[in-house]
């Protein structure tokens, strides 16, 4: 059996396997942020399909940690009531359900890809005023963020760790910081975006001082068995930006913190950024920070067909493979993949009498 089919430890818990479904956000939760039968359908159906971790989207620390008014949260006892029975129903079909803690920053309170209208959501549609490190807009057709104060860090890092806590409560196994894509985590670190002149803004230490302080409160709100992952965008792909080199270290300063493992994504903060998309695109990121900084990583980004997605872990770029859209295409593709590369998975009983 290829390696992309054997278990990986990640502290108290075993994956299955080496296929992971990246988090990617339904837009499909109501105003209250609460998931529900779409999400239920959605994340079971990618355990049905053999996933050994399933990420749940992107989900809010706060209500205006939200990308957009349809965005799910987790940050009440109310989201750890309608996360249970998601969660009970993926751990049954033998996945680890994990849950990727997010706040948007100033690219919250947007309209949704499927929405009619672009850019900010008014208050008048349900919208509200975003944060992030100060107070220029992503673009001109976002809203004007109010730059966070002390006050404001604070309370965003005590939110992250409750989210993880009440994560844990609603049966996550796992969960992931979201610290990619022009979010609030990346917006502090990338030098595109943070301007601050104060202790979280300026060197570099200054500007990962909060994602380190989130995961410090991540780690000890779970505990010391519950893996912990962050998702990173390893460089800006603009020059004078954030860049792999500048990731490495934050790698490591991040596993001495309490992560288990870095998901090498990239880009999100320059809305114009020269992003040389192609197949596995993003896997030498991840060879590189798994190599220099001497932490398990994952992989993420146009991985489409068994043979690339085996060659990643086998080749040591990865410990992980993660699957976005080639998931939303066959949520049944990491059966399909192991058997193809000579395994011999497990179907579920009802649908075994299929293969």
């Amino acid at each position: 059996m290829t390696l992309l089919g054997h278990p990986l430890d990640l502290r108290g818990i075993t994956l299955p396997n080496r296929i992971a479904m990246s988090p990617m956000c339904q837009y499909s939760a109501g105003p209250d942020g609460l998931p529900h039968d779409w999400h239920l359908a959605h994340l079971g159906a990618r355990a049905v399909g053999g996933a050994g971790l399933v990420i749940a989207e992107a989900t809010a620390v706060l209500p205006e940690g939200r990308i957009s008014p349809r965005d799910t949260g987790i940050w009440s006892g109310a989201h750890v009531d309608a996360w249970r029975p998601i969660t009970a129903f993926v751990a049954a079909q033998g996945a680890v359900p994990a849950l990727q803690l997010a706040h948007a920053g100033f690219k919250a309170s947007t309209y949704w890809p499927f929405a009619a209208e672009r850019g900010g959501v008014p208050d008048a549609d349900g919208g509200w005023a975003p944060v992030g490190p100060g107070s220029a807009p992503f673009v001109p057709s976002y809203r004007t963020p109010r730059a966070l104060d002390e006050a404001g860090i604070t309370a965003v890092i005590a939110a992250f760790a409750q989210a993880a806590a009440y994560a844990v409560d609603a049966g996550f196994q796992a969960v992931e910081i979201h610290a990619a894509h022009g979010y609030l985590l990346h917006e502090f670190y990338s030098p595109l975006t943070n301007h601050r002149t104060d202790g979280w803004g300026g060197d570099r230490p200054a500007r990962m001082r909060l994602a380190l302080a989130v995961a410090s409160a991540v780690r000890d709100a779970v505990g010391p068995d519950v893996p912990v992952l962050a998702r990173v965008s390893a460089t800006d792909w603009v020059e004078g930006g954030w860049d792999v080199a500048d990731t490495v270290v934050l790698a490591r300063e991040l596993a001495a913190a309490g992560v288990d493992l870095v998901d090498c994504s990239s880009g999100g903060a320059a809305p114009h950024a020269d992003i040389p998309i192609g197949p596995g695109y993003q896997a030498p990121l991840a060879e590189r920070v798994r190599a220099e900084a001497g932490v398990p990583t994952g992989a993420v980004g146009l991985i489409t067909e068994p043979e690339q997605a085996a060659r990643i872990v086998e080749d040591g770029q990865a410990d992980l493979v993660l699957l976005g859209r080639e998931l939303l295409r066959d949520p049944y593709w990491p059966r399909r993949a192991l058997a193809k590369l000579g395994g011999q998975p497990h179907w579920p009983d009802p649908y075994a009498r299929a293969f």
